[in-house]
């Protein structure tokens, strides 16, 4: 939704604070503006404008001496607004106003009480509160300087060169002065031990419907990332059928090297089946391998698999964007919580498996959700993620691994994901879809993608250069030459250690092959195509 930047201190210059706000503009083209407290203090906002377009700009003061700036979306802000913030003066009609409100009635203890995606700062003369929501599906970073300011930002290009210490601000915490890091988010899925509830495909599908319903919540036009795979090809169903309630067409987007990469044809029959209004783009190799030293500006990350996934990502939610869509729905999360990825095939044993899913989800905020949020929003598109809606994770965590596991039904993964679904009187999507086998995204845009950009990376990288990997880079050492290219991007843009530091990569487990490729699991190659189902009572 939009690029924050709080700076909790005297001395700085506004138009510096300007410049680096404006280095986050392509989070919010709409409007942009910024606020000086009566105590010195900044707030800084870039604008994208999805709810309440005419009176919510940021930064928003609050009944008193209070103001904050929010990026992400509140979906229970109404029933704040009119159970136990009712006797609050508003001053817009934004989502994001509940929290200054909040703040004031609660002081630091109500980021719980908020059911959506969020990064915020509330400042009140010289106290403040900084917060993230539960799984990091919007992104934050936090630094001190050498005069001991404190900086809050969306993005990391804006404090990298102010700060002389700074990191991510871990998901699920607030942070105020006083408390310092509290984790306010606790759930009770977090302990493997409590796997243990029942199967109830009724539940999980309802759950899930819900969630995707709560995210349709919007006063400008809405469209969905339609890959052909399972996750984002059943948010896109249930998104179809409310809208179809509405009375509203859904405009559905995919991407591929050309129309026949998997996902393309994938997306396509999908498309057809749901009577959404289909838009397929496609991009050469040539155009990736072009984008990569933007995009990696853009991601502020040199992991592999976040790179390769996200330049298809990049080039869509361009497409996206130039048709006039500021909001979509995205698949992720699935994969974590239901065990989807193929290398959970070889998990040892079921409390290994379910550890697995757990710190999966608990690390999504390094990766894939980095992924969407940044090669999304650096072209002013918000991507809302329902399967990591907190009822619907409190409900698909806790139920018994051995439910999930592939291994439990002839290898199928997400098995009582796509049993939840597979509902013939109604089906919510062709047979050969709702059952077809995981393809990383990287791969499902075509199998061409990945192997010559692997093999371009390697070519720009000396054997000189790549025998020095350790002594250039000693954090996080690359270990493939693709790896070093990136890296060597990232350094360029951002040259700090602190920088380097806030990268985690995405490897898979329990397999020889560590390339985070979907195909280096043997389980691809494998697999087969046409899996039969088994009966599961509904």
């Amino acid at each position: 939704m939009c690029g924050i930047l709080a700076i909790i201190g005297k001395g700085k210059d506004e138009s510096l604070v300007q410049e680096l706000s404006k280095r986050m503009s392509h989070r919010g083209p709409d409007e942009s503006d910024i606020h000086i407290t009566e105590n010195g203090h900044f707030l800084a906002h870039e604008r994208l404008s999805i709810v309440d377009l005419h009176t919510g700009k940021q930064p928003i003061q609050g009944t008193s001496s209070a103001w904050m700036i929010h990026n992400g979306e509140i979906y229970n802000h109404q029933k704040l607004r009119d159970g136990i913030l009712k006797d609050h003066k508003f001053r817009t009609t934004s989502d994001s106003e509940v929290i200054v409100h909040l703040y004031e009635k609660f002081g630091y203890d109500f980021c719980d009480m908020l059911d959506g995606m969020f990064a915020f700062v509330v400042i009140d003369g010289d106290d403040y509160i900084a917060g993230r929501d539960p799984l990091g599906i919007k992104p934050l970073y936090y630094g001190l300087d050498e005069r001991g300011r404190m900086y809050f930002a969306s993005e990391m290009k804006a404090i990298a060169d102010q700060c002389k210490t700074f990191s991510t601000f871990p998901p699920g915490h607030y942070y105020t002065q006083e408390t310092g890091f509290v984790k306010y988010y606790q759930p009770k899925w977090e302990d493997e031990t409590l796997a243990v509830e029942e199967l109830d495909l009724k539940a999980i599908r309802e759950t899930l419907s819900e969630s995707v319903r709560k995210r349709l919540m919007s006063d400008v036009p809405i469209g969905v990332l339609l890959s052909g795979g399972l996750d984002s090809s059943l948010t896109s169903s249930i998104a179809s059928r409310y809208m179809k309630e509405m009375g509203k067409t859904l405009h559905s987007f995919s991407i591929g090297l050309d129309a026949e990469a998997p996902d393309a044809k994938a997306a396509r029959k999908v498309a057809e089946f749901l009577g959404t209004q289909h838009h397929e783009i496609h991009f050469t190799i040539e155009q990736g391998i072009e984008i990569l030293d933007k995009l990696i500006w853009h991601l502020e990350t040199y992991d592999v698999t976040s790179v390769r996934a996200s330049t298809p990502m990049y080039f869509l939610s361009k497409a996206i964007t130039d048709m006039g869509i500021k909001v979509v729905l995205s698949g992720e999360g699935a994969d974590e919580i239901f065990g989807g990825y193929l290398y959970f095939r070889n998990a040892p044993s079921v409390e290994d498996f379910q550890k697995e899913t757990i710190e999966r989800v608990q690390k999504l905020f390094t990766a894939d959700l980095l992924r969407a949020d940044k090669s999304t929003m650096a072209h002013g598109l918000e991507a809302r993620v329902p399967f990591l809606d907190k009822a619907f994770l409190e409900l698909a965590i806790k139920v018994k691994p051995e439910e999930k596991m592939p291994s439990t039904y002839e290898g199928i993964e997400k098995y009582i994901l796509r049993k939840a679904f597979d509902t013939p009187e109604q089906p919510y999507l062709p047979e050969e879809v709702l059952w077809r086998q995981k393809e990383q995204f990287s791969d499902g845009v075509g199998y061409n993608w990945i192997d010559t950009l692997i093999d371009y990376c390697s070519s720009q990288v000396t054997e000189e250069e790549f025998e020095r990997a350790a002594e250039l880079y000693p954090y996080n050492t690359p270990v493939t030459k693709e790896a070093f290219f990136y890296r060597r991007i990232f350094h360029k843009h951002f040259p700090q250690v602190a920088a380097a530091q806030t990268v985690r990569k995405w490897i898979p487990k329990w397999q020889e092959n560590q390339d985070p490729s979907g195909r280096a699991n043997a389980a691809h190659v494998k697999a087969d195509t046409s899996i039969a189902k088994m009966d599961l009572p509904v």
